[in-house]
């Protein structure tokens, strides 16, 4: 009889996990925003060591991380020698970069993302996503993706994404792979910096022909009512300077080698 209830149990768990995937964004977010914690734990990757919390809502129940870090200095030493004015290290730029994402239709690459205070802190709380490893473990493991042509795909939109908000910590531990070989991008804390230049061009290589149509469309007065108390008015301005350069890079490619070498 133990052994039915605990097969029974799992197999009530697996429904609950399957349910919870089908939700829809906007499901999703009201989830993360109402749902009780019932468990956390520390995860064991990433400098700040965020929370990952389990929630439910009597029905479902499902998974979380939550980010509370929000360090701001003048100036900033790091143990490589490296050094940064401004430095910035915030939860806050999660909630402005899934923000960002949904304006430019990139959202499928990240995870549903909303402010909620736990614990006595305010931070982010982003939905669990289903994955099979992480890049990094991909890259270790010599792990090749099985449609590499849709895998580079995706990989040149994160690095325009990346240019966009001036990601710093864009690594192969927060660059996720999904189960059907999506990727996902997670912790966007050391973003959303103030130079109006690009972090690394040369990493544009290609874009989607969509992405570049939103990108052209992007309105910076609907952006900056998005992050309301989210970004300040420079880092908005710094986002939309970036903008300008990324489209006049990919202009300029497109002219040298022609546009289906450059777009998809």
């Amino acid at each position: 009889m133990l052994l039915i209830a605990i097969v029974l149990g799992s197999f009530s768990t697996l429904i609950l996990a399957q349910e919870a995937q089908q939700f829809s964004a906007e499901q999703k977010r009201e989830f993360l925003l109402k749902a009780e914690v019932v468990r956390s734990r520390q995860t064991s990757k990433g400098i700040t060591v965020p929370y990952r919390l389990t929630l439910s809502d009597g029905q479902i129940t499902h998974d979380a991380l939550f980010q509370s870090v929000d360090e701001r200095r003048n100036y900033k030493q790091f143990s490589t020698g490296a050094s940064e004015i401004n430095y910035v290290d915030s939860y806050l730029y999660n909630i402005a970069a899934y923000e960002l994402a949904k304006l430019l239709g990139l959202d499928h690459m990240l995870p549903v993302t909303v402010l909620r205070r736990w614990n006595g802190k305010m931070g982010s709380l982003a939905w669990w996503l289903d994955v099979q490893m992480d890049e990094a473990d991909r890259l270790q493991k010599k792990i090749p993706a099985p449609d590499p042509a849709s895998w580079n795909r995706s990989i040149y939109e994160m690095r325009v994404f990346s240019e966009l908000i001036y990601d710093t910590d864009r690594n192969a531990t927060n660059v996720l792979v999904g189960k059907n070989w999506e990727v996902y991008m997670i912790d966007f804390t050391r973003a959303f910096r103030l130079s109006h230049d690009l972090k690394s061009p040369k990493n544009l290589v290609q874009c989607s022909r969509s992405l570049l149509e939103r990108l052209r469309a992007l309105d910076g007065q609907k952006f900056a009512d998005m992050t309301r108390n989210i970004l300040t008015r420079s880092e908005v301005q710094a986002v939309m300077k970036r903008r300008d350069k990324i489209i006049a890079y990919f202009e300029k490619l497109i002219a040298e080698k022609g546009e289906d070498a450059v777009l998809f």
